[in-house]
């Protein structure tokens, strides 16, 4: 049997399996072509291609940290040959190719030829400087801003799960808080900035009431959908065993509610990133938001460029462990969505 025609029957019995199943299929078929077998290989080389045009390509002008930027692509290189070796690269090698390829352009188009204007746009040097020489402010603002965010954050979906709950279990809640919700939830909690810097005396309390609003009223509203949606039949047949109020909401409501409430929590959490960053560049004088504002007012670009970095790997960060705090939790649910 001809290799073309194996790998069409492979192709056709993986189109009869299940979406998880058929793309660990092509993977297979895919990794026994001629190219990705390679391109391994290449991710290295373009790393070095980058620490070389960083190392011997005089600068156009004189900026920090050069040399050290040229041993930093040679490290990556070293360790994305060693990857490769060691059958590690496979499914990244793209991305790394990309990325070396990428810096080395950055590097010549900026740092050699000076074809975008400073200080708007910085060279490589620049932000791998603000990370040795400003890493202690930057680590302090970030930690003043995942504190400010555990509070909030932690707070208002406790409340919207508890919220949710009481909505879609008593018609008594749902008479008084609706309403409420509906007036207040839909509002974008920085419009309510100014307001709560004026009715609560502490900034980092009235921030942290606000971020608590962007992810409680998501929460609410997704738990609240999860819960009305249960079947009446599961409550039924827990009352027939002797349940109690208690145990139909914590080992019935909740469980099945249980794939709405994180949607709401996802909801959330990037409302409250949102709602973080204004809050910190208007009231809350620490944090990520705070340093991009003060390196705005500076004119020191390659630091604001350095903390929106910090802040994409936070964000990326904190999602991620939600989503696999999601797949702990739903592990019954396969070829979910997936980060």
């Amino acid at each position: 049997m001809s290799r073309s025609h194996s790998t069409s029957l492979g192709l056709g019995a993986a189109d009869h399996a299940s979406p998880g199943d058929q793309a660990t299929a092509r993977r297979r078929i895919l990794s026994r072509a001629p190219l990705p077998r390679v391109l391994p290989w290449a991710a290295g080389p373009a790393w070095f291609v980058a620490a070389l045009a960083t190392w011997r390509w005089p600068d156009a002008d004189d900026f920090p940290d050069t040399n050290q930027l040229a041993a930093l692509f040679l490290v990556i290189g070293l360790a994305l040959t060693a990857a490769a070796a060691l059958r590690r690269l496979s499914a990244r090698a793209p991305w790394a190719i990309a990325l070396g390829l990428g810096f080395a352009a950055w590097e010549i188009v900026q740092a050699k030829l000076l074809w975008l204007p400073r200080p708007f746009f910085g060279t490589p040097q620049d932000l791998l400087d603000v990370f040795l020489t400003d890493w202690k402010r930057l680590g302090d603002s970030l930690l003043h801003s995942l504190g400010l965010l555990a509070v909030g954050y932690g707070t208002g979906s406790a409340l919207g799960i508890a919220t949710g709950v009481g909505l879609g279990r008593s018609p008594r809640v749902r008479y008084w808080v609706q309403p409420v919700i509906r007036l207040i939830g839909p509002l974008p909690p920085v419009a309510l900035l100014p307001l709560a810097f004026v009715l609560i005396p502490s900034s980092r309390l009235a921030s942290e009431a606000l971020l608590a609003l962007a992810a409680g009223f998501p929460t609410a509203i997704l738990t609240w959908s999860g819960v009305a949606a249960v079947d009446p039949a599961y409550y039924d047949v827990a009352r027939t065993m002797g349940a109690r109020n208690r145990f139909l909401v914590l080992r019935v409501a909740l469980p099945a509610a249980m794939p709405q409430i994180f949607v709401g929590l996802f909801m959330g959490l990037g409302v409250s990133f949102a709602t973080l960053v204004v809050a910190e560049m208007l009231g809350v004088k620490s944090g990520l938001g705070f340093y991009m504002q003060w390196a705005q007012g500076w004119a020191a670009y390659p630091n604001m460029y350095a903390a929106l970095l910090v802040m994409s790997l936070m964000c990326t960060g904190l999602v991620t462990l939600l989503f696999k705090v999601r797949d702990r939790v739903l592990s019954w649910q396969k070829d979910g969505l997936k980060w």
